[in-house]
């Protein structure tokens, strides 16, 4: 009795594995089937499918033309905050020897990585170039531009606040009649690249609600469509789990094709842009080249639209399912 005992038992572990590994085999073979033939039932009705999937992909294609839209402006924004300079005008009454004197003192600061000295005569022909008077200025019986420097702060001094009070330190220095930053504007800038983040982020989550709306509707109609097969099957002991199922992978093949689909308008637009606002940036003597979809975007597109997808499936099938009972 004592050597039958362990045997027994040992013998049932190892059916019980089996049975275990059985049910697992069989339920993965379940969901493989119910994967290809959920894609296979979209397909067979491209019409009703194909316009299910346009208005979902229109809704995912908005936040992802907000979020190439925002990774532009902001790659412009930091572009412009690397390029921050201040520069300093010194009175009309001060010579060249101060201002070289200035000029050197302002090159032993640690503040600033660039310091540049402006002549009269440098002003001048920079005001020529970029003012388009071109040779009517030569006409002028004096200059009339002041001593100039411009200063380009370290990266540690990078902070508006900080570039706001190092510009009022140098407006007491002597001599200095006028103190310029020009980060005024990028600031303002910045504020409202902040705005339309917020009302993107506001219209991203309505357009993921409509998705859920969009999915739970057209899946409520596949139930309503379904409901004596549904009953049918429930007669024969079919579990809510094993009908269920199906309609989520239904759910979320129609999200993913449609995030598919989205990533591809938005990369259509890219292209389209791509020229145009090439040769923007050439007017204004820039090298700014717009950035696509990153993979990673597209990927998280991809998860996105196929949980949405499934999420919407999932609250339809749980809320009318339990509502078709077998006659």
């Amino acid at each position: 009795m004592s050597n039958s005992q362990p045997t027994h038992r040992k013998s049932s572990a190892t059916s019980y594995k089996v049975k275990l590994t059985d049910r697992i085999q069989n339920t993965m073979k379940l969901h493989r089937e119910n994967v290809v033939q959920t894609l296979l039932d979209i397909l067979r009705q491209p019409t009703n499918s194909l316009m299910t999937i346009l208005v979902l992909a229109i809704a995912l294609a908005l936040p992802a033309a907000f979020y190439l839209f925002m990774s532009n402006a902001q790659s412009v924004s930091e572009s412009w905050d690397g390029g921050v300079k201040m520069a300093i005008y010194l009175d009309d009454k001060a010579t060249e020897n101060q201002a070289q004197d200035l000029f050197t003192t302002l090159s032993q600061r640690v503040e600033f990585e660039e310091v540049v000295f402006v002549s009269k005569d440098d002003g001048l022909e920079m005001f020529k170039q970029y003012s388009g008077l071109g040779n009517s200025l030569e006409y002028l019986d004096t200059n009339p531009l002041p001593y100039a420097i411009t200063l380009k702060p370290t990266p540690s001094f990078s902070d508006s606040d900080q570039l706001e009070l190092l510009a009022a330190e140098l407006a007491q220095l002597p001599l200095v009649a006028q103190t310029k930053l020009d980060s005024s504007w990028i600031k303002k800038y910045n504020s409202i690249l902040e705005i339309s983040e917020q009302i993107a982020t506001f219209i991203s989550i309505m357009l993921a609600l409509g998705v859920l709306l969009i999915v739970g509707n057209t899946i409520r109609l596949a139930i309503l469509n379904r409901r004596e097969e549904i009953q049918v099957i429930k007669l024969v002991g079919a579990t809510d789990a094993f009908i269920r199922r199906p309609f989520l992978y239904t759910g979320l093949w129609y999200g993913a094709i449609a995030a598919l689909l989205a990533a591809l308008m938005v990369n259509i637009m890219f292209v389209l842009l791509q020229q145009s606002t090439h040769q923007l940036a050439q007017l204004y003597s820039s090298n700014f080249s717009l950035l696509g979809l990153a993979p990673g975007f597209t990927l998280s597109l991809l998860l996105c639209g196929a949980l949405l997808g499934l999420l919407g499936a999932w609250v339809s099938v749980r809320k009318h399912l339990k509502d078709i009972n077998p006659q």
